[in-house]
């Protein structure tokens, strides 16, 4: 029995990966261990699962039936582990979350800093990038991201706020280009763009009937940290949009001053997004319930 589970949770983690080699690396296998897991199956079941080429592997009728299956039986079994940890009164294990750079460093690092105080056996994992990742690719448990969502089939995404940003740039700047009172005026002034490795040179600007437009500027820097553009942008070399609860504090001490700021303001959803499943572990909920009590009002922080 415990051989048969064992190669169903390989089989429905090859399906899920896409191939046997990233199976072997989530699950800390050999290739060779996946491989010798599946034919085990195929042989026992009498059936072949997946159609396999040295270049793809997609699943054979018969291996999509009985994925389905496995899906609902392991799913069984997660509701049984659920009710069990229910009645833990201490969430325990690790959760692997994955969240933009600047806001993951400045909003959400504090909170689950305070919340691993809180549970010593929660083990909290955390991958700060830019960059799009996939959860199931990546076996990451918790992601937080910013703008419009994706494909999201099979995924729960709950909306954790607003992020407006807007133009600002710093007294000195504006000293020696003058301010833009209009779109029209950002053609004299120079910009320092967000991006990697993209040639866009525009920025997204409402026009007086209330429509973004895409406004050509110039500049000299772009980068892929929010970070790094609002150093440069307090050192006088441009104009940038930044988050507002990013430079709030700058703001305030008159170090940057918003320029066109309803017109340059646009706003991103930001969402936390997990695998859906029937029952959630407790260490996830804990986690996901954290998050969702404490980082919506840093969101509106301006």
């Amino acid at each position: 029995m415990v051989d048969r589970l064992s190669g169903i949770a390989v089989f429905v983690q090859a399906v899920e990966a896409g191939s046997f080699a990233r199976t072997a690396e989530r699950m800390h296998l050999s290739r060779s261990a996946v491989a010798k897991s599946i034919a085990r199956l195929e042989e026992r079941l009498g059936v072949r699962l997946f159609h396999r080429t040295t270049r793809s592997q997609s699943l054979t009728d018969e291996g999509q039936a009985y994925y389905e299956r496995c899906l609902r039986a392991l799913d069984e079994l997660e509701s049984g582990e659920a009710a069990v940890n229910a009645g833990r009164s201490v969430p325990s294990g690790r959760v692997r979350l994955s969240m933009p750079v600047l806001f993951g460093r400045r909003c959400v690092a504090p909170v689950l800093v305070r919340l691993a105080q809180r549970y010593p056996a929660l083990e909290l994992t955390v991958s700060f990038t830019d960059r799009v990742v996939d959860l199931v690719d990546e076996g990451v448990d918790l992601v937080i991201r910013s703008g419009p969502l994706l494909d999201s089939s099979g995924i729960v995404a709950r909306r954790l706020g607003v992020q407006e940003a807007s133009l600002y740039a710093a007294p000195a700047y504006l000293a020696h280009y003058g301010e833009p009172l209009t779109i029209a005026d950002l053609e004299s002034h120079r910009a320092i763009l967000y991006g990697r490795g993209n040639r866009d040179t525009t920025l997204k600007i409402r026009d007086e009937d209330g429509r973004l437009r895409d406004v050509v500027v110039s500049h000299q820097l772009r980068f892929d940290d929010l970070e790094a553009i609002a150093e440069a942008a307090l050192d006088g070399a441009g104009l940038a949009r930044l988050p507002s609860w990013s430079i709030a504090e700058h703001v305030a001490q008159g170090r940057l001053v918003p320029v066109l700021k309803e017109a340059s303001r646009v706003t991103f959803d930001m969402h936390l997004m997990w695998l859906a499943s029937r029952h959630l572990p407790q260490r996830l909920r804990v986690v996901i319930d954290e998050l969702m009590a404490s980082v919506p009002s840093l969101l509106t922080e301006s």
